[in-house]
């Protein structure tokens, strides 16, 4: 049933859906960065010194705090779950969903709840959200438009959507400044990888879009801004972490050898490189 009212206390509580269908590595459907490696972490890190800046200035501009019920869509890792936790307080609430909640199944307790959910398969997980918020979700998710419906319903009349996504497509070069043969070869590789994510139905231009389909849900109020990082040690920390975990996959499919794969790793740990991630597009709008 839904839940409307945020309790005073809340017991801790993991719950892990059977009627989930979860990737499995190896499997040449769904998110092509597998929760389940080793360098996920490392990336979930990364991505959170990259982009947790940004995400809570608007969280904070939009006025979450004390006793509030926010949807944390997507978690992946526990940083951005457990900035909620401490923005809505002990009588607030957080519900942490993904369809792997390996990395976030460790903060469950007091207001935090770890649910394994499809956001596009299953019903939202309650209704009468204050916030619903993804961060670099739905550009992996072919029946993105179901999704966002989806995360629109779960919102109380007022509520936000907040929504932060990537766009390759507007700014695809890993290295913008490819002066010599390093930065060449990592701006292929990383062409090798937006070909990997396109094959399983990433929408590369994704992120220009949000203005414009958060008003087509509905949306009232809505703004947008973008952050685009170069240059920072969390970018190197992130490319090396996912050329690793993808390796196997663009040797496979012919898009790097194995030599020019160690070549690029190389450079990478030299820190010399100035290293680039696609823009993140943040958009917003109150549910009327």
């Amino acid at each position: 049933m839904p839940q409307t009212d945020v309790p005073q206390t809340r017991a801790a509580r993991t719950t892990i859906r059977s009627d989930t269908t979860v990737t499995t590595p190896g499997s040449e459907q769904g998110y092509l960065l597998d929760n389940q490696q080793s360098e996920a972490g490392i990336r979930f890190s990364a991505l959170a010194e990259l982009f947790d800046p940004v995400t809570f200035r608007h969280v904070d501009r939009l006025g979450i705090g004390p006793g509030m019920r926010c949807w944390e869509v997507g978690a992946g890792g526990p940083s951005v779950p457990a900035g909620l936790a401490a923005r809505v307080g002990p009588t607030g609430q957080v519900v942490v969903t993904d369809i792997d909640v390996s990395w976030t199944e460790g903060i469950a307790g007091g207001v935090v709840e770890v649910l394994r959910h499809d956001v596009a398969a299953d019903p939202p997980p309650a209704e009468g959200f204050d916030l619903v918020h993804a961060r670099l979700v739905l550009v992996h998710v072919t029946e993105r438009a179901e999704a966002l419906r989806r995360m629109v319903q779960a919102l109380r009349p007022g509520g936000v959507l907040l929504l932060e996504d990537a766009d390759p497509a507007l700014q695809p070069l890993l290295c913008p400044d490819e002066y010599g043969p390093e930065q060449q070869l990592a701006n292929r590789l990383r062409s090798g990888f937006r070909e990997l994510m396109a094959s399983r139905g990433a929408d590369l231009g994704y992120g220009r879009t949000l203005p414009r389909v958060l008003r087509e849900a509905g949306l009232a109020d809505v703004q947008a801004d973008a952050y685009f990082p170069i240059t920072s040690p969390a970018c190197t920390v992130l490319e090396a972490a996912t050329v690793r975990q993808i390796r196997g996959r663009l040797v496979a499919a012919g898009l790097a050898t194995d030599e020019e794969i160690e070549r690029h790793l190389a450079s990478v740990a030299t820190g010399l490189l100035d290293l680039a991630t696609a823009p993140l597009v943040s958009a917003w709008g109150r549910r009327r």
